[in-house]
């Protein structure tokens, strides 16, 4: 387990200690409540990669694929079952990072008993700045 206290301006800490830990194929679960800066992870995260182009919570899509190896789910509104049903699961077995917004502990522990790489990124107010604990499952 890692925790990383930074500010916005701080966020490539959390992105270059992710990208010396986490394998090129990987499934992160970003937890945190609303508002807590998922998504503007996954921005740093994205332009890390270089790609520049805009990066919104998939929170009505479901998913933004925003290369080739980056992935980001939201699964706020949708339940396990139907995230099979629709069958985003299959996604997971191509090469990149996923990173999933409210995944619940249900879908990790299904995740890690097929044999997928798992990390969890909880983002938490702490004073002027966030706290990202990191651990690998």
């Amino acid at each position: 387990m890692k925790e990383i206290i930074a500010n916005l301006n701080e966020l490539n800490s959390v992105v270059e200690y992710l990208n010396g830990v986490v394998p090129s194929s990987a499934i992160i679960f970003l937890t945190g409540n609303l508002a807590s800066g998922k998504t503007t992870l996954t921005k740093s995260i994205a332009k890390s990669r270089g790609i520049d182009g805009e990066v919104t919570s998939p929170t009505f899509s479901l998913q933004q694929c925003y290369d080739t190896n980056l992935f980001h789910y939201d699964l706020y509104r949708i339940e396990n079952e139907e995230f099979m049903e629709l069958g985003l699961f299959e996604e997971f077995d191509k090469e990149g990072w996923h990173l999933l917004e409210w995944g619940d502990e249900a879908l990790k522990t299904f995740l890690l008993s097929a044999g997928y790489d798992v990390f969890t990124v909880s983002i938490s107010p702490f004073e002027d700045k966030r706290k990202y604990i990191i651990e690998k499952h």
